[in-house]
């Protein structure tokens, strides 16, 4: 069954789109919405864990194999929930990986590249393929892209993940400027969590942040509640 603990049946069904679902931020904003009673169509990498994922919430929601590094794959699965839910209101860009803690000079090109390869190069894609459609379908609706603490200030031995989300602010700021006024596109501090990618710099530190379930009650309903008109700003969760 769906979970219903996260926040109340919302009276206002979205149409939401959701990267990075299976797991930390991603599968919570997935249990979130779901909860409220909105429709999700949601992609990660991992095939088993979205099959899980699928059969624990149910047929009304869908769950889709792609890669956001990879341009070809947002194609297909903005095609795919097109099929399955139609155009999405609120589209959550929210796919990320970070470095392995250590000063730029130790970081090998290849990770450098990764980083911002799904970072930015994915952030970019999703708003590339969904954003015309739903410019087309001419109703209000929202993107958000998940920036950090670290895209708005700065940290050692996180230099590629700095970079990846103060670009990811900047993206959110020219995009902003483009769209027509029935669209929003924001970026999205979710503040510090504990996920993996957070043990990653913190290590035993991380469990003393709260877990994403718990951040999900209050992000959930703050997501749900934006609108067009807050068109470029920088947000940060309640």
């Amino acid at each position: 069954m769906p979970p219903s603990n996260i926040i109340t049946l919302s009276t206002e069904r979205k149409r939401v789109v959701i990267t990075g679902c299976t797991r930390g931020l991603g599968r919570a904003l997935v249990e979130g919405f779901v909860a409220r009673g909105d429709l999700v169509s949601a992609c990660g990498r991992s095939g088993k864990a979205l099959r899980a994922m699928g059969r624990e919430m149910g047929p009304a929601h869908h769950f889709f194999q792609a890669d956001v590094s990879e341009d070809a794959s947002v194609a297909s699965f903005r095609d795919r929930v097109l099929e399955e839910m139609g155009v999405p209101n609120l589209v959550l860009n929210n796919a990320a990986v970070i470095n392995q803690s250590a000063p730029l000079w130790e970081v090998t090109a290849g990770e450098f590249d990764e980083v911002m390869t799904i970072n930015v190069g994915g952030t970019a894609s999703v708003l590339r393929h969904f954003l015309p459609v739903m410019i087309d379908a001419g109703e209000p609706a929202v993107i958000v892209n998940f920036s950090s603490g670290w895209g708005r200030s700065t940290a050692p031995e996180v230099a590629p993940y700095c970079a990846s989300k103060w670009a990811v602010e900047g993206l959110t700021q020219a995009v902003a400027q483009e769209v027509p006024p029935f669209i929003g596109v924001v970026a999205f501090n979710p503040g510090v969590i504990h996920t993996a990618m957070l043990e990653s710099c913190f290590g035993r530190g991380a469990a003393s942040y709260p877990e994403p379930e718990d951040w999900a009650r209050a992000a959930v309903p703050f997501l749900a509640n934006l609108r067009p008109s807050d068109n470029g700003k920088a947000l940060t969760s309640p």
